[in-house]
């Protein structure tokens, strides 16, 4: 069953260079280090602010949160695309993107063997022409689900931050990849920087040993601030690009966004309330 589920994957790879369909992973070492937060963001401003048709798939089994971030509450899973269901029946759209939402439970991590896995695989392979970039967000870590998505796309953004764990962890996750499976097209992205020269810091240390001890090479997706406004819209269950498209954050992640595609970074747009608050500034 397993050869089976590798063949489809390679059967996708090779569909998608037909159809120009890009199918990217986001990975991380470890949790909190907003690599959700990344995903979501990254998807709503392809498709918002360059139009692109843009499908995300919640892929953290057993710890999934993309619905939470959105704020949307979902009947139907990506469980239920396991039992049977077909994959238009589970997608919903919100905000300019379409979601494949996930699932949470410990119980049910249990229930995803190789036939449910091959199953999906199935389905993501016929909606898959509809769309222009497949968004995967993984869970942390790594272990044989993160590690079939990762070797199904075409690039994968692994995302870090400053602390030295963080970093740590995300190139274990690069290394297990390049040994084992000789798989090498990661973009580094370090989140939560205090400012830039930490952000590249931070990537020169995870680049250093990358380039010593794997003999190959990595390349810099880009480095995003921790703002406040970050928190507060996680908190409100609200997506930053939407509500503070100015904010330092967005930008530097449009950059990121503007770079995949090989095109220049979007006009600058406001919110109703940023643009009130510029007013304001004038006087």
């Amino acid at each position: 069953m397993e050869e089976q589920a590798k063949g489809l994957l390679k059967k996708i790879n090779e569909k998608k260079l037909e159809r120009n369909t890009k199918f990217l992973a986001v990975a991380s070492g470890k949790g909190g280090v907003g690599k959700t937060n990344f995903a979501v963001n990254f998807s709503y401003i392809l498709a918002n602010d360059f139009g692109k048709k843009v499908l995300l798939i919640d892929a953290d089994i057993g710890m999934a949160n993309v619905h939470i971030l959105v704020n949307v509450n979902t009947k139907k899973t990506l469980k239920d695309i396991l039992n049977g269901e077909k994959i238009e029946n589970i997608i919903f759209s919100t905000r300019g993107i379409d979601i494949l939402p996930g699932f949470s439970g410990i119980d049910a991590i249990n229930e995803v063997d190789d036939s449910s896995v091959l199953r999906f695989v199935q389905n993501l392979n016929d909606v898959s022409e509809n769309y222009d970039y497949i968004i995967i967000d993984t869970a942390a870590g790594i272990d044989n689900k993160v590690i079939s998505f990762i070797r199904a796309s075409s690039k994968t953004y692994v995302i870090t931050t400053p602390e030295p764990t963080a970093i740590m962890d995300a190139y274990a996750l690069i290394k297990s990849m390049k040994k084992l499976y000789d798989y090498s097209d990661f973009k580094v992205v370090v989140n939560m920087a205090k400012s830039e020269e930490e952000g590249i810091d931070t990537f020169d240390r995870l680049k250093a040993s990358i380039n010593k001890f794997l003999d190959m090479d990595v390349k810099l997706a880009g480095i995003l601030p921790a703002t406040k406004n970050i928190h507060k819209t996680v908190k409100k269950k609200q997506i930053i690009s939407e509500v503070y498209p100015s904010d330092k954050f967005v930008l530097q992640l449009k950059k990121v966004a503007a770079d995949e595609l090989g095109e220049p970074p979007p006009p600058l747009k406001e919110s109703f309330w940023e643009k009130v608050i510029n007013f304001l500034k004038k006087d």
